[in-house]
């Protein structure tokens, strides 16, 4: 980014300088609204007034420029924008996130609609069961929207699950939150085996000798969210081995995966008696959801 940390403060004005720091980001081939959220982010303030603020010619003070730029010059370097401002957006809940958690992605939230349908199918007061939670986005985002759920998630990272219990206890408290592997669910969550409506999972699935193509994914992302054996299918094989153990007999699981992934998935399923193993798009074409039935 060379001199991005200082330019900001030789630019007093807001449209100016967030212009500049969006072609310092343009340059290094980071599109989009990064540089707009992080001058929201400095002046407090939402990307709507931010607008209204550049339109109106507003100026901006000396420490906030210099703020934005050091900002700017991370984001520049890959560091992730969430990172940068502490916080993740995923369906309607703001997420508190940073290093040591997989930062929530908006194809995840088809993972979601997928595990309502089913819990919808389930009746009144569903069980479900959110393995491998990170920043607790899927959990969340399930009892907030389906509030009669008993909802209870389980992690095995101590750095993620920092940001799971801080999450949990600002958004969706009821959550009963285990720490441990999800290989081993019957034995972290005893009182409901064999009365899981639905056991939802994003995993990790990216193959260990791949290398993720997002410089964002590869630098900053915990590697535990990542890796998962040569194919990328290890916990995939351990959820879809222990979740017919702990999914009632016409209960469900849905699982997110890579988008080249969905035939393997459903083989894993099918293996382990699951029944009904159907793959699902996301919002941009790619398969990233599989469903089956018990």
């Amino acid at each position: 980014m060379g001199a991005a940390p200082g330019y900001g403060a030789e630019v007093p004005d807001l449209r100016a300088t967030v212009t500049a720091a969006r072609d310092a980001l343009a340059r290094v081939g980071v599109e989009g609204p990064d540089a707009e959220v992080l001058a929201a982010h400095v002046l407090g303030t939402t990307l709507g007034d931010l607008r209204m603020r550049m339109l109106l010619g507003a100026d901006l003070e000396e420490e906030d420029a210099r703020t934005l730029g050091a900002l700017v010059a991370r984001r520049g370097e890959r560091e992730p924008l969430q990172h940068l401002t502490g916080e993740a957006h995923f369906r309607h809940a703001t997420l508190a996130v940073g290093p040591g958690v997989f930062t929530p992605r908006p194809e995840t939230e088809v993972l979601v609609d997928h595990a309502l349908a089913m819990a919808d199918a389930a009746g009144r007061a569903p069980i479900v069961v959110d393995a491998c939670a990170g920043s607790g986005a899927v959990a969340i985002a399930i009892a907030t929207e389906r509030t009669d759920a008993r909802v209870l998630a389980v992690e095995l990272s101590d750095d993620a699950i920092a940001w799971t219990r801080r999450n949990v206890a600002a958004l969706a408290p009821a959550i009963e939150l285990v720490q441990g592997d999800v290989a081993e669910l019957d034995a972290l969550l005893p009182a409901v085996v064999g009365a899981v409506d639905v056991l939802v999972s994003n995993p990790p699935y990216v193959p260990t000798a791949a290398v993720p193509r997002d410089a964002e994914v590869r630098l900053h992302d915990p590697a535990l969210a990542l890796y998962s054996g040569d194919d990328g299918l290890d916990v995939v094989r351990a959820l879809a081995s222990v979740g017919a153990r702990m999914v009632r007999d016409g209960g469900g699981i849905a699982l997110e995966h890579g988008e080249e992934q969905g035939g393997a998935v459903r083989a894993v399923l099918a293996a382990a008696g699951w029944h009904e193993a159907t793959t699902h798009p996301d919002l941009t074409g790619r398969d990233r959801v599989t469903t089956a039935r018990r």
